[in-house]
């Protein structure tokens, strides 16, 4: 399955040949990842262990509060209103523990509190507003580690890391990388996609196909060096190569097709990635139609079924996508604790 660090590799790579420099390894890339991975979860872990005592406090100020409730209950509009400021909620999430309590700062508490669960899905953010958010928190969560303690981690890369070594290796694989333009509203527009379904060693791989898809996909111009922060990258690792029993013996969002027939006296072939029907809302028979029309048949839409020789073999592979903002995020730490 493809990774963040795939991700990351791809537009490193991608900057590296805009900029005129030298790109870091995917070995590189992977230490850094889990380093900088680290570095989030102890800020995380150090903002809950802050939180802890805050809660106390708070909890102390709604004792008093209760207290003085209990004394002077003309202050208290209704029994409802009572009844509410005292009430547990149900939920066990500590975010929504809080949001009963009314004393000023509560807010704040919460979204202290709440603010590292934004870290786990901002790599996977369709929308650049999403990742900006997840950017936004995950430098309040870095900024609260000292420098010395992350650099401490990260020259210990040089000697292994736990995390780094215990990595496994993954097998050479087929692949895609797809780059996607974010408007400032969230949507995307496919900007390049080109892979190889023969099995690729990732390093290579992933370098070959970030620049090819970037610069030599007929469809497109080759992207320049100002369309960078619009961007997002794609990764799929293809498995599970099968040929279908049927031209419909496939499921939407599971598998992507690749298929080949014979028209006007000539072989014809192309492919959808597991993704691309489910993203754009086809049914089984628009997508093949809609494959067939990318592979360059022009026949009516109610005789693909006449096609000679069609053949559709499925395969599977899950997308692993990165706005450019979390690179910069990332290769601004890399830069800062390497001093690049």
């Amino acid at each position: 399955m493809a990774t963040q660090a795939h991700c990351l590799y791809c537009f490193e790579t991608l900057a590296a040949s805009l900029e005129k420099r030298d790109a870091l390894t995917l070995a590189q890339v992977e230490k850094f990842w889990d380093a900088y991975s680290e570095s989030l979860k102890d800020a995380a872990s150090a903002s809950h262990e802050g939180a802890d005592s805050d809660v106390a406090e708070v909890d102390g100020d709604v004792s008093m509060d209760e207290d003085e409730d209990e004394e002077d209950a003309d202050e208290i509009d209704s029994e409802d209103e009572l009844s509410k400021s005292q009430k547990t909620p149900t939920s066990s999430a500590p975010g929504d523990s809080l949001s009963a309590l009314k004393p000023a700062g509560v807010s704040r508490l919460k979204a202290k509190l709440t603010s590292p669960s934004s870290l786990s899905g901002s790599s996977a953010s369709p929308s650049s507003t999403a990742s900006s958010t997840s950017t936004r928190s995950s430098s309040r969560l870095f900024d609260q580690t000292s420098k010395a303690s992350s650099r401490t981690s990260f020259f210990s890369l040089g000697r292994g890391s736990s995390s780094s070594s215990s990595r496994p290796r993954l097998p050479d694989s087929p692949l895609f990388v797809t780059w996607n333009i974010l408007s400032k509203s969230g949507g995307k527009s496919l900007r390049g996609c080109i892979g190889t379904f023969e099995d690729q060693e990732l390093s290579y791989g992933l370098k070959s196909y970030a620049l090819t898809s970037a610069f030599d996909d007929s469809r497109f111009m080759p992207i320049s060096k100002k369309e960078l922060p619009t961007l997002e990258v794609g990764v799929t690792l293809l498995t599970n190569f099968e040929t279908a029993p049927s031209e419909m013996a496939w499921d939407i969002g599971t598998h992507g097709l690749r298929i080949s027939f014979t028209y006007h006296g000539r072989r014809h072939g192309a492919t959808y990635l597991p993704d691309v029907a489910l993203e754009q809302g086809w049914t089984k028979e628009e997508t093949l139609v809609s494959l067939m029309r990318k592979a360059g048949w022009s026949g009516r839409r109610d005789e693909w079924r006449k096609v000679v020789d069609l053949k559709v073999i499925r395969y599977q592979g899950k997308r692993c996508s990165l706005p450019y903002v979390d690179w910069r995020e990332w290769r601004d730490w890399v830069e800062e604790q390497h001093h690049l």
